[in-house]
């Protein structure tokens, strides 16, 4: 495996590459950028490199689905971190193109809903044809196949574009989420402020059937901050869930929540559990009462001098 390098989702110019060149680490790596989200993971998993850094959640569009499809399927990998970039999109064009010379454009299709309204709004006749990245759309415009990409304003120079428009976002906060994958390992130690990432398939389709399994984390008082659909191929109506809970697997809740899940469902795959990217361990929400990790081990150190005769 080589230990020094790493992917990303390419070509060079993308937020993905912008997210990844924020970790400290990147710069004594070798940043390799694959074509797709299941290349860049391929990678990973053939050895080709220790880690990838894939999107996996947008606050405006939701859920990347070729990043989760792909954690859930295949050799399993794990998150080890994850890192928040804040979006706004510029509209990149050839040297000496006007507003009114763009018809087409292009980006990738998370992009799509972020400038849906700027575009109604000054391009309402443009026509839209998705790309595999910002990046590549950049790279299409480049070769004359479109007149405008939508992509971040710090692509313009790899691909001898200019920004005509800069700032363009639908949602003033909207920021993507991305997660840096490795193989499977012990997860770091707890921070106080983690995420615990796992998918779920249920045992069986019944009324209540997946109240029952996020009761499992109610019930502890481990709240959800990711709950996303997927199909699983089997068939209308046949799904998994990827969660993402607050906690660390080393927690005592936590670990009671996975380990009801995984008498109750189908199968569990475990994602990993890793710092958050938008909390320091004092910003973290105080558990309910009789729902901190102390009143857990308490209850068992209880439970524990019970079957010992020393209540």
């Amino acid at each position: 495996m080589s230990a020094t390098r790493y992917t990303y989702l390419g070509p060079e110019g993308t937020f993905t590459e912008a997210a990844l060149r924020t970790l400290p680490e990147a710069a004594t790596r070798e940043l390799i950028p694959m074509v797709s989200v299941p290349a860049a993971l391929d990678a990973v998993r053939n050895g080709e490199a220790a880690a990838a850094l894939v999107p996996i959640e947008n606050s405006v569009e939701g859920g990347v689905t070729a990043t989760l499809d792909e954690l859930a399927s295949g050799e399993p990998l794990m998150i080890y971190r994850e890192v928040l970039l804040p979006i706004a999109f510029a509209l990149l064009v050839r040297p000496g193109t006007q507003l009114s010379d763009v018809k087409t454009v292009t980006g990738h299709p998370v992009a799509q809903p972020q400038v849906r309204n700027w575009l109604r709004a000054n391009l309402p006749d443009a026509v839209w044809e998705s790309a595999a990245s910002n990046a590549d759309g950049a790279r299409l415009v480049q070769e004359g196949r479109f007149d405008g990409a939508f992509a971040g304003e710090f692509a313009a120079a790899t691909y001898g574009l200019e920004p005509l428009v800069t700032q363009i976002h639908d949602a003033q906060n909207a920021q993507t989420r991305f997660v840096l994958v490795g193989r499977p390992a012990r997860p770091a130690a707890p921070t106080g402020a983690d995420k615990t990432s796992v998918v779920i398939w249920q045992r069986e389709d019944h009324p209540g059937a997946l109240l029952e399994l996020l009761q499992e984390f109610a019930s502890r008082g481990v709240n959800l901050v990711l709950l996303q659909s997927r199909p699983t191929g089997e068939g209308i109506g046949n799904y998994c869930f990827a969660i993402d809970a607050e906690g660390h697997v080393t927690e005592r809740r936590v670990a009671e929540a996975l380990t009801g899940l995984k008498r109750n469902s189908l199968e569990v795959r475990f994602l990993g559990s890793y710092p958050r990217a938008d909390a320091k361990p004092e910003d973290a929400r105080a558990p309910r009462r009789g729902t901190s990790d102390a009143e857990f081990t308490a209850a068992f150190d209880w439970l524990a001098r019970c079957q010992d005769g020393r209540p």
